[in-house]
């Protein structure tokens, strides 16, 4: 029988990679949106688009009534800077969104599989090494949203026997990356010669967890299709990189005339420890950050 997929934010980075590794999959993926004006997913017809507010329960559950979900992907949710206004505001909405997709997912079918996709901000460590039973902090509006939905989540599914995993992403990029983040920023202050910003960027010398998205997209692909019913799981390179080397590994491979005065400090950072996902859902990352920062690099090239 042909599965339901149903994903929101179907149409950010994840969403769409995801959409492209399920291709020659039998599956019925159906993308919530909010408007449609949003440009839609090119050269794969086999999606149904399907436009709502996530705040809008009644809606949800209608759509969940006529077309029952098998899998839910619920990777929707608002990020914004500590400069917007009203930051608060999107701690409820984002909150709320994805109770009413949780709870309209198995009121429409109890046996459905719902995952939702977390970040690595949740953690108290801010250096080191963390797993899937590390400690979590509320630091901010955004890890108090995903800290008290997972709970929520998760005390649903110790009392109902429902299929939930958690799934806790570490940072990565694609040609697909919001511009808005830190790499896309970094490679059009490249192409720009920007040297105020990348000296600026170079002097902090931040290092974190950074992926390819393509291997985390393959990781939640496996999660979805696989028996085991995970609380949650890490998904990460396993590994620290600091931005400032992925700035030099640019401009060598690209051949850029520009030259930066790069700090001997040592990185410090956060790191995801993968051990979990390469034992429990046979999952190993296969590019990395360089590869993708480069992708980004040659796309925007053709832009300016």
């Amino acid at each position: 029988m042909i599965k339901n997929l149903f994903i929101t934010g179907g149409l950010g980075q994840d969403g769409k990679i995801i959409c492209k590794l399920l291709e020659n999959r039998k599956l019925n993926i159906n993308i919530i949106i909010k408007s449609n004006k949003i440009h839609k997913i090119k050269n794969n017809h086999k999606i149904n688009y399907i436009t709502t507010d996530l705040l809008n329960k009644k809606k949800i559950e209608n759509i969940f009534t006529k077309k029952k979900p098998d899998i839910v992907l619920h990777l929707a949710s608002n990020n914004p800077s500590h400069i917007e206004r009203n930051y608060k505001k999107f701690y409820k909405n984002n909150l709320t969104a994805t109770k009413n997709v949780f709870y309209s997912t198995f009121k429409a079918n109890k046996e459905a599989k719902f995952l939702s996709c977390s970040s690595s901000q949740i953690f108290k460590k801010r250096n080191g090494i963390v797993n899937e039973k590390s400690k979590t902090l509320e630091t901010s509006d955004y890890t108090k949203f995903r800290i008290q939905s997972h709970n929520l989540m998760l005390k649903y599914k110790r009392k109902y026997k429902i299929k939930y995993s958690n799934i806790i992403l570490f940072n990565h990029d694609s040609k697909f990356r919001n511009p808005k983040f830190i790499i896309p920023r970094i490679v059009k202050a490249i192409l720009k010669k920007n040297l105020i910003f990348l000296n600026k960027i170079v002097k902090n010398n931040i290092a974190s967890d950074f992926s390819h998205a393509e291997d985390i997209c393959n990781g939640i692909k496996k999660i979805m299709f696989n028996s085991q019913n995970l609380d949650s799981i890490i998904l990460s390179s396993g590994k620290l990189q600091s931005l400032n080397k992925i700035i030099s590994h640019i401009i060598k491979k690209n051949k850029v005339d520009i030259k930066i005065l790069y700090t001997k400090k040592k990185t410090k950072g956060l790191i995801g420890n993968n051990l979990f996902a390469q034992k429990k859902i046979n999952w190993t990352p296969k590019k990395d950050i360089f590869k993708a920062a480069n992708e980004i690099y040659q796309m925007y090239k053709k832009l300016y």
